[in-house]
Order: C-alpha cells, then structure tokens, then sequence
C-alpha cells in the first residue's frame, strides 16, 4: 500500500496530505491514465487489508465456530469488531483524501460510496483461497 501512495506523493510533491489535497484542487488524481491502475490496486489491497470478505482467511479457516472470536468474552469481542470497522472508516476516508482530493462535503458523500463498495465486494465475491491471493499478489 506504500509503494501504490508513492504515486500520489510523486506527483503531488509533497508528503502532507493538504498539499496532495491543494494539488488536486482543479483535478483528481483518479482522471489520470497514470493513477488509474494504481487506483485499482490500492482498493483491492485496502479491501485484503481490513480482513473482510473475500480476503477473511482467520475467519474462513473455522467456518462452524469463528475460530479467534470464541476465546474473547463480550468486551474484547466488541473490541475487536470496532477496531475492524474504525479500520475500514480510516481507510475509506484517507482514500478520499489522498485520490479523490475533495472538500468536507463531498468527501463524506465519497466515503459513503466506499462504504458501500465495502459492503458490496462483502457481498459478492466469493472467498478467496491462499494460493489464488498468492497468485493475485
């Protein structure tokens, strides 16, 4: 995920987010041929890296049971759930700080369309295998 944000940090210049945000002002990173594929390789990593379906391996691995979830009572059950979920939160929103450069308003209306590109990948693809997740890398 690293190496996908060199790209936008290249191009804008700068390391802080509100020069990545300035630079994008009068366009969005997404609009160039260049950042296209880096875009779509960014979400597909963000996606493998919330550890949310179809890239739940922890979980898929006891599928009667959840697996790592039994051995925590209710409060570090509920931890863990609001730490996933504060995760995905972050990482939709930086998203749209770092590529789609947009303003508090329509920021908030991006990172709802996240939400639900989350929500829908859940969804809709099937769980991947370790070796099909090898093959993607």
């Amino acid at each position: 995920m690293a190496l996908v944000l060199l790209g936008c940090v290249f191009m804008a210049g700068s390391i802080h987010i509100q020069s990545v945000k300035l630079w994008q002002e009068g366009t969005f990173f997404v609009i160039g041929l260049a950042i296209l594929p880096l875009f779509a390789v960014w979400l597909i990593s963000m996606l493998a890296e919330t550890n949310r379906a179809p890239f739940d391996f922890v979980e898929g691995e006891s599928e009667l049971v959840s697996g790592f979830n039994v051995e925590y009572s209710r409060g570090g059950f509920a931890l863990i759930y609001m730490a996933e979920y504060s995760n995905i939160l972050f990482n939709r929103l930086f998203t749209c700080a770092m590529f789609l450069g947009s303003r508090d308003v329509y920021m908030l209306g991006q990172a709802w369309v996240f939400l639900f590109l989350f929500l829908w990948a859940r969804g809709t693809f099937p769980r991947f295998r370790y070796d099909i997740l090898i093959r993607l890398a």
